[in-house]
């Protein structure tokens, strides 16, 4: 054995490899060279392997990257011997190497066949750029759903408390407004009476001349009847507001109904009307309403009022951005810093759609804040009033009935959402 390995890491009595190149340096110096730079580069690419491998810890098919860097190691170490062998003919360990390489080769090539179906079947880096875009899409799509059901149930839950409480407020009011009448009549029935009293009787007891005076009873006969017509129109204005409330609310209407827009309209200005009143740095915002002859509309109320809502709502904010910003357009004669108004006009478009135009005076938008403006997650409003979640919906809600929701916008002219809505549904557009 000993004999054995002396013999192979001996250079014997075999002749160098330069003997067959004649010491011709020039071919020397090209063998050497040449081999050199291949082996260089074997040893190179294990290393960079080695590198991608731990930077890539989930990378499949680890065993065959070993296996291949021991095949380009064994190459690179045969080129070492090539020049090894110039001065020091140990073909024996050189033959060694290169019977071990071409194992080594053959067992990759081996292991390798099963693999190569496993490795056709991993996605193409088209496929997996495809299957991102598809995931980010449904992820956005999650997000949407998910915030428009969180938006819903709030119109839903805000819905259910304006209904309940429509309906606390309008008994009491009922009974109030249907017995002022009665106390209308009753009062001047007995004015009428103390009238005729004193007409009659001019020359009361002192002690009822002394009540009188106390009470100042000429006072009350002339302030009674004013009091009862200011109460009167007061319960009006809030049987008219409940009225308004249980339009907007319409909890009873669940399902589909024919609908009066202009109620829907009228309903969600007067839930708006805090909003539209002046303050001190706001002037009041003027409704100017130009309504058509409309028919009623096939809608879902509660769906509708939450369109309607959330667009005035809106340019109402756009509004009051521009009266703060002091932007109000000069240009035109009808938009000044002290009269800012919205326009409502309806109109018939053919015999299946109409038409609800709601515009401003304001500042108006950007295109790039227009083309936005149906975006959940975009804010095309001061930072406290949210996102643009409330118009998407609205989108939503009107493509679902097979309608457009459009939004228009010219700086310094103003802002403008045309809402156009089928009078009848079409059953294979609303889901």
């Amino acid at each position: 054995m000993l004999q054995f390995l002396q013999e192979f890491f001996a250079d014997g009595s075999f002749i160098p490899h330069g003997h067959c190149y004649l010491w011709r340096p020039s071919l020397v110096w090209l063998h050497i060279l040449s081999d050199a730079l291949t082996a260089l580069a074997y040893y190179s690419i294990p290393v960079a392997l080695v590198y991608f491998v731990r930077k890539r810890q989930d990378l499949p098919f680890k065993s065959i990257l070993v296996l291949f860097g021991v095949f380009i190691v064994s190459c690179g170490t045969t080129h070492v011997l090539e020049i090894w062998t110039l001065w020091h003919p140990t073909y024996w360990l050189s033959g060694s190497i290169k019977a071990f390489t071409a194992f080594i080769s053959v067992y990759t090539a081996i292991v390798l066949v099963p693999i190569i179906p496993q490795a056709l079947a991993l996605p193409s880096p088209a496929a997996l750029e495809a299957a991102n875009s598809q995931l980010k899409l449904t992820l956005k799509e999650l997000a949407n759903t998910q915030a428009q059901l969180i938006q819903t149930e709030k119109i839903s839950s805000l819905g259910q408390l304006i209904g309940c409480l429509a309906h606390e407020i309008n008994n009491p009011i009922n009974f109030i407004y249907g017995n002022t009448t009665l106390i209308k009549n009753y009062t001047e029935n007995l004015l009428e009476l103390i009238e005729i009293y004193q007409q009659k009787y001019p020359n009361v007891e002192p002690e009822i001349a002394d009540v009188s005076e106390k009470i100042d009873l000429s006072f009350i006969q002339e302030e009674l009847p004013k009091i009862l017509v200011s109460i009167t129109v007061g319960v009006e204005r809030i049987r008219k507001l409940v009225l308004s409330l249980r339009n907007f609310s319409r909890l009873d209407e669940a399902e589909l109904k024919l609908v009066d827009l202009h109620e829907g309209i009228d309903s969600s200005l007067l839930i708006l009307q805090n909003r539209l009143r002046g303050t001190v740095n706001y002037p009041d915002i003027k409704i100017v309403k130009e309504y058509g002859n409309l028919p009623k509309v096939e809608c879902y109320p509660r769906q509708i009022n939450q369109v309607l809502i959330n667009i005035l709502n809106h340019v109402t904010e756009n509004l009051k951005k521009s009266i703060h910003g002091n932007q109000i357009s000069t240009i035109n004669q009808k938009s000044t810093t002290k009269n800012p108004r919205i326009y409502i006009s309806t109109e018939i478009v053919n015999s299946n759609q109409i038409m609800i135009k709601i515009s401003d005076n304001g500042y108006g938008m950007t295109d790039e804040e227009t083309q936005k403006i149906f975006d959940p997650f975009m804010n095309t409003q001061p930072t406290a009033s949210g996102t643009n979640m409330g118009l998407w919906i609205s989108h939503q809600i009107v493509e679902n009935y097979g309608g457009q929701l459009k939004c228009t916008s010219i700086p310094l002219q103003g802002t403008e959402f045309l809402l156009a809505i089928p009078v009848r549904i079409n059953p294979l557009n609303h889901v």
